[in-house]
């Protein structure tokens, strides 16, 4: 059996999920319990990256119109269906970017940030906190997904490697080498 948390599902999850899934390939009519499912969520991904309610809700629509036409084409790979969602919410989000030379919006939990010093072995947490949140601020986007995805989102290395579409262990590898260079800023 998975852990579970807020990101994690059952492996019975996961198959009634995939059921669902399934029948939307079927008949696009049954991914309406896709879509009221993840919604919320994946609107919430796009709006705290972009920090515009409109622009956050044409990203959304555009996902699950990709979604629901690309569904077909849609393959389990033993996580969540929300990860090909996110994959193509990002997708959405750094078109936008691009289209429109966006600033990219970061919004930082403070508890978030004590797990990020925590993982880095900082005894100096108060002291840190303030420069770490200036020094997240400024990775490049690519990195700053990752640290997001892992200590602000809570996501699993695996859920993270399905939604950049790398391999588990690139994420893992990657989000370390971002620790590592935090660790060398902030002294």
């Amino acid at each position: 059996m998975l852990q579970t948390s807020k990101y994690h599902a059952t492996e019975t999850d996961l198959a009634s999920e995939q059921a669902v899934v399934e029948a939307a390939k079927k008949n696009p009519e049954r991914f309406a319990a896709l879509y009221d499912k993840y919604y919320e969520q994946i609107f919430r991904f796009i709006y705290q990256r972009v920090d515009d309610k409109e622009q956050a809700f044409d990203a959304t629509q555009q996902t699950f119109m990709k979604a629901i036409s690309n569904l077909p084409k849609y393959e389990f790979r033993g996580v969540p269906f929300a990860s090909w969602l996110y994959r193509i919410a990002s997708s959405e989000v750094n078109n936008l970017f691009r289209a429109q030379k966006a600033q990219r919006t970061v919004n930082i939990e403070s508890v978030s940030v004590y797990h990020i010093i925590e993982e880095i072995q900082e005894s100096k947490i108060d002291e840190y906190h303030d420069k770490i949140v200036d020094i997240i601020s400024e990775l490049p986007e690519d990195e700053l997904q990752l640290i997001e995805m892992r200590f602000f989102e809570k996501r699993a290395f695996k859920e993270i490697a399905e939604i950049l579409d790398i391999t588990e262990n690139n994420a893992k590898v990657k989000t370390y080498r971002i620790l590592d260079k935090l660790k060398k800023m902030i002294k």
